[in-house]
C-alpha cells in the first residue's frame, strides 16, 4: 500500500555515484553564477532561477524540437536516488512552469520530460537534471532522436531571451 512504503524506502545511505573523484559539475558552476568550461551552457541560458532550483536552454536541439528547458536543483544532487522529497516538488513544479511557458511562448502541442540516471540510463552529466522539450505533431522525436546536435551560446540566446521575457511579465502579473 502506497500509505505504508515510506518506512519500504531506501535511506540515503543506498546512493549510486558515478562522477570521477576530480569531477567539476558544469550544472554547479552555473548555478554558482559561472559557464560551463564547455560551452552547454552559459548564463545566457538562464530562463528562471529560485532558492532551489534553475531553469536554463538546454544544449542540444532535435530537428523539430528546439529549444528544451533543464531544470535543475540548485544544489548538487548526482541522480535521482539522493533526490529528496521536498527537493524533488520545487525541480516538478520548475518543470510544470517550464512546460506551461514553452506551450504558452511557442505554441507546442505538447510536452515530453526525460531524466536519466547512471551511465546504463544515459546520463553523462552527473548532476541531476530533467528535460523539458516542447513536442509538435508528428515532430518525429523519438525516429529522429540521433540527429540531435549540440547548439552554441549565441543560437540559444533568442529562445532563452523570449521564455525570461515571458516569466518576468508573468511575475509581474502575480
Amino acid at each position: 500500500m502506497w500509505c505504508c512504503l515510506g518506512s519500504l524506502l531506501l535511506t540515503s545511505r543506498t546512493v549510486y555515484h558515478h562522477a570521477p573523484a576530480d569531477y567539476v559539475c558544469p550544472l554547479c558552476l552555473l548555478v554558482a553564477g559561472g559557464d560551463s568550461p564547455s560551452p552547454h551552457c552559459a548564463q545566457s541560458d538562464l530562463v528562471f532561477r529560485t532558492t532551489h532550483v534553475t531553469a536554463f536552454i538546454g544544449a542540444r536541439f532535435w530537428p523539430n524540437n528546439l529549444a528544451p528547458v533543464i531544470v535543475i536543483p540548485n544544489r548538487h544532487v548526482e541522480n535521482i536516488y539522493e533526490l529528496v522529497p521536498e527537493l524533488a516538488l520545487h525541480v516538478h513544479e520548475a518543470a510544470r512552469q517550464a512546460a506551461l511557458a514553452l506551450k504558452q511562448v511557442y505554441g507546442c502541442a505538447g510536452i515530453t520530460t526525460w531524466q536519466h540516471n547512471e551511465p546504463a540510463g544515459s546520463q553523462s552529466v552527473w548532476h541531476y537534471h530533467l528535460h523539458v522539450l516542447p513536442r509538435y505533431e508528428a515532430d518525429g522525436l523519438y525516429e529522429l532522436s540521433q540527429q540531435n546536435r549540440y547548439t552554441t551560446p549565441e543560437e540559444r540566446r533568442p529562445y532563452a531571451e523570449r521564455l525570461r521575457a515571458h516569466f518576468a511579465v508573468a511575475l509581474a502579473i502575480q
